[in-house]
């Protein structure tokens, strides 16, 4: 299958040995991109689709960006900038016009940084921790490269999130096992425990890590490419990884819930308890009372 004509001219131009770099940014929880409309526009997929009954991940927005370059825009936060001939100006001219489209913006951007480079002898590969090697540089096989770099990138920060939630969770099983009760910051820790299942929602419902690019359904040949690029962003792994510590946490936030409700049972058992006795004393002493008179 050959590439569609899709290229604009500066890749169309585009010689063995070129480099493109390309960048990816977490800005946000989410981008609204409801009515970015642009003349300069090159991918414009559905906002989702289903997998059987299952949601998985929202298509792209693509269009074109300084004077050599382009954007890729994933609807769960991240931002990938493709070959921008002068990144810090035309990289802050691209942030400025989506900032006011973020929704949960973060102080702190995640990123994946690589160089893509043109080589007319060789198929698509991707060497450890090297440049990216494409056989043609297509709109296509970048949008194959944005994907896995906007799941990467989304994946460090649920990481950094889910190992946030361990160090709280790690003391308080630690002061369970070692005490015997419950500690003080129980609704800290409940919180943290609702920003991570949270997070479980985001990466089985929006990022969908596991999920192919819309574009593979029409470009199978460009499967081995993504292939490559999943393995090498470990992507299958790191996904795996974070729902196990999340099926972990969630077991956590029952076990805690569980222990909470039998606390909040016993104290009201002590308390019905003492209502009793003092019922019963209540009415011995007015049965003593009327004795004595």
């Amino acid at each position: 299958m050959t590439d569609a004509p899709l290229p604009y001219e500066p890749f169309r131009a585009a010689q063995p040995g070129t480099q493109v770099s390309i960048r990816a940014l977490l800005i946000a929880d989410r981008i609204d991109v409801t009515g970015l409309e642009r003349r300069e526009l090159l991918s414009d997929a559905p906002l989702e689709r289903r997998a059987g009954s299952r949601l998985v991940s929202e298509s792209p927005l693509a269009f074109r960006a300084g004077s050599s370059g382009f954007v890729v825009v994933f609807r769960y936060g991240v931002v990938v900038l493709v070959g921008l001939s002068a990144p810090e100006e035309e990289e802050e001219e691209v942030l400025r016009t989506l900032r006011p489209r973020a929704i949960g913006p973060f102080a702190r951007h995640e990123e994946e940084t690589a160089t893509i480079e043109l080589s007319a002898d060789h198929e698509d590969h991707v060497p450890p921790g090297g440049s990216i090697t494409l056989q043609a540089l297509t709109v296509e096989r970048v949008l194959v490269i944005a994907d896995v770099f906007a799941k990467s990138t989304a994946l460090a920060r649920d990481e950094h999130e889910v190992a946030a939630v361990f160090d709280v969770i790690d003391p308080f099983s630690r002061k369970l096992a070692e005490k015997g009760r419950l500690p003080k910051a129980r609704k800290r820790i409940l919180q943290h425990i609702g920003n991570a299942l949270q997070l479980q929602h985001r990466l089985s419902g929006r990022i969908a890590a596991e999920e192919k690019p819309d574009v593979l359904w029409d470009r199978h040949d460009l499967e081995r490419l993504y292939t490559r690029l999943e393995d090498e962003y470990e992507l299958k792994c790191r996904a795996d990884a974070l729902n196990r510590k999340l099926a972990v946490i969630a077991e956590s936030a029952k076990v805690l819930t569980d222990l909470i409700d039998a606390q909040h049972s016993k104290r009201i058992e002590i308390i019905i308890t003492l209502l009793i006795v003092s019922e019963v004393v209540l009415s011995l002493y007015q049965i003593w009372a009327d004795r004595g008179h």
